[in-house]
């Protein structure tokens, strides 16, 4: 394999709590790990938000670049979008850019490049459900689309669901598209008790984990819950996880359904160890983070059995249709019942989640990287 000098957009790591960022911090991890061979440029860029001073020196311990940039999201759209000649004219005379063999572009923007370019999209959810969505999230991923159309030499996907997404709606050729699962790491952190007790949480008790935004259903978990318990004394607690982005707040006056907001990753651990079992009802995933960390520790998994779910989870999964109250009421009441059901799901989860490993993600980042230069 040849030495290859490659830059990527990591921008997104700072939003803690999204699976984007999740991703982004887990491909930097690999790279650093695995990597032995060729030479990276990490490009950050951010006005408020600083990406971490401790993954800024293991890059430079490695002998890799960092090249930071003060634009916030909203210049760089307006000018790789509204101004893209400009954009086209400094990139193809940056000695940042032109001394590049390919450039990995974000998830957010498109930028012309003096080089090849390959890009990572994580789900179409604009195009499937853009009512899901802000406005100015599906216009920005709209104009992205259409340059990675043009211009990507290659494209990965998380699932094959997202790769057939694509390929259906986009005129792209399969052979520019490579499947690549993402790795999920377990965290050893230690964990305890006090987690629960911080968020005044008494198992036993249901997790669903997930940015609050509408395309991740949780009005309809709630109300499914409700459904499914009423106003039980014995019923499980529901405990949802996750920062809000936008749309529909999640909120009840039920006490036994409890709304944390984000939390740090050693309290996440904490949550999945001790849940009696998880629930992921989203409409529409390209991947879907939680569902394997929940497995890694052992915590039965229900998922919808939409887009890439399904795929994702195989037969550790218990499935339901998303768009209906009363088939996750059921699914709860089903999971909350059966334990030889929850027994089953727990072993065979903690086998699955194995198979997906920043190693092989890595492994084939590189392989196709190397095979496109050699075309």
């Amino acid at each position: 394999m040849k030495i290859m000098n490659i830059g990527i957009d990591i921008s997104q790591i700072v939003y803690q709590g999204s699976g984007v960022s999740r991703f982004t911090k887990g491909l930097i991890n690999s790279i650093l790990q695995h990597d032995k061979t060729n030479k990276w440029t990490f490009f950050f860029s951010g006005l408020r938000r600083r990406i971490d001073s401790i993954l800024i020196e293991k890059i430079k311990d490695k002998g890799f670049s960092i090249i930071q940039y003060p634009f916030p999201l909203s210049l760089l759209s307006f000018l790789v979008n509204d101004m893209r000649n400009t954009t086209k004219f400094l990139t193809e005379n940056s000695p940042n850019f032109k001394k590049l063999d390919w450039f990995i572009t974000s998830d957010w923007i498109e930028p012309p490049m003096p080089c090849k370019k390959a890009t990572i999209i994580h789900d179409l959810v604009f195009r499937v459900y853009p009512d899901t969505v802000d406005k100015t999230i599906v216009a920005a991923q709209a104009n992205r689309l259409i340059h990675v159309e043009r211009e990507s030499e290659l494209i990965f996907t998380d699932s094959r669901s997202t790769a057939t997404d694509l390929m259906t709606m986009y005129d792209i050729d399969k052979n520019r598209v490579v499947v690549n699962y993402p790795g999920v790491s377990k965290n050893e952190q230690l964990t305890s008790l006090s987690t629960l007790d911080k968020f005044w949480i008494k198992k036993p008790y249901i997790l669903s984990v997930g940015k609050i935004e509408p395309r991740k259903n949780i009005p309809r978990l709630i109300k499914a819950y409700k459904l499914a318990f009423g106003k039980s004394k014995d019923k499980p607690a529901l405990v949802i996880v996750g920062p809000y982005g936008w749309g529909e707040l999640a909120e009840s006056d039920d006490p036994k359904i409890i709304i944390t907001g984000f939390v740090t990753d050693r309290d996440l651990v904490a949550l999945y160890r001790n849940a009696k079992f998880f629930i992921y009802p989203s409409l529409y995933e390209g991947f879907g983070y939680p569902i394997i960390e929940a497995m890694h520790y052992g915590c039965p998994v229900a998922a919808s059995s939409t887009s890439s779910l399904s795929e994702i989870g195989g037969k550790a999964v218990y499935t339901f249709n998303p768009t209906s109250t009363e088939d996750i009421s059921k699914t709860l009441i089903n999971m909350n019942q059966d334990s030889a059901l929850r027994r089953k799901l727990s072993t065979i989860g903690i086998d699955h989640a194995q198979s997906f490993s920043w190693k092989k993600y890595y492994q084939t980042l590189i392989r196709s990287l190397n095979d496109s230069s050699s075309n």
